[in-house]
């Protein structure tokens, strides 16, 4: 399977995992439809699901013209069925979804919201972390609370560390801005932040990362307890 990033909206990713085999697709938390429509159109795909992580509109704002034009089935967490529009297929937390050649663990991880899930590929070791791990960094918590967001980002934590991460926003060089405030002697930080920056100045997206540069490289991963995290995330809200 191969993975296309999709840039939408101001600085959101979307992404279109594909199965050669057979020309089947997923796309992950569609912002909008038209950037979604373009690169399955060229490329001649079936556009067989769209998976939300959650609720949030710059995630779920594409699903309704994607399903009418291509009668794709939503899957989404069963908790936020009345948040998710056209959602199809209700999941839970453990659960593994698998349909065609697409298989993936459900991870509940809440904390920016409620119902927020990710998408773990365990066979490609690949995640699809939405707006609760960034590269570098951490999303809001909005709807949850600290010790959960701490608990969720430790279930992402749990996984292999050649996991590559796939999240939601390009943050990444404003992220790591902070994270090297408050971690200044940390070399697998600096070595990171150069590439970024080369990358930046080419217009390239800083994503994936993989989980072991994560783990030595974001400050929120790396705090040892949830009085800390909740710390940082304070100081990271006003930053």
């Amino acid at each position: 399977m191969i993975i296309e990033t999709i840039p939408c909206l101001q600085d959101n990713y979307s992404y279109l995992i594909v199965d050669e085999q057979n020309n089947n697709a997923c796309v992950i938390d569609p912002s909008e439809a038209k950037p979604v429509i373009d690169l399955v159109e060229r490329k001649n795909l079936n556009l067989r699901y769209v998976l939300n992580t959650h609720h949030h509109h710059d995630h779920i704002g594409g699903n309704e013209e994607l399903k009418k034009k291509y009668n794709s089935k939503i899957v989404g967490y069963k908790g936020d069925a009345k948040r998710i529009p056209g959602i199809n297929v209700l999941v839970e937390n453990n659960q593994i979804w698998k349909s065609d050649n697409f298989e993936a663990k459900i991870i509940h991880i809440p904390g920016h919201t409620t119902g927020h899930i990710s998408f773990y590929f365990f066979n490609e070791k690949i995640i699809f972390t939405g707006d609760t791990l960034f590269s570098l960094g951490c999303g809001r918590i909005f709807e949850g609370t600290y010790q959960e967001m701490f608990e969720s980002l430790n279930k992402i934590k749990s996984l292999p560390e050649d996991t590559k991460i796939y999240c939601g926003h390009e943050y990444t060089l404003q992220n790591s801005k902070f994270c090297i405030k408050h971690d200044p002697e940390n070399l697998n930080l600096q070595n990171k932040i150069s590439k970024i920056t080369e990358k930046h100045q080419k217009a390239l997206p800083t994503i994936p990362s993989t989980l072991k540069d994560e783990i030595e490289c974001n400050i929120f991963l790396r705090a040892k307890n949830v009085e800390s995290f909740s710390k940082l995330r304070d100081l990271k809200d006003n930053f």
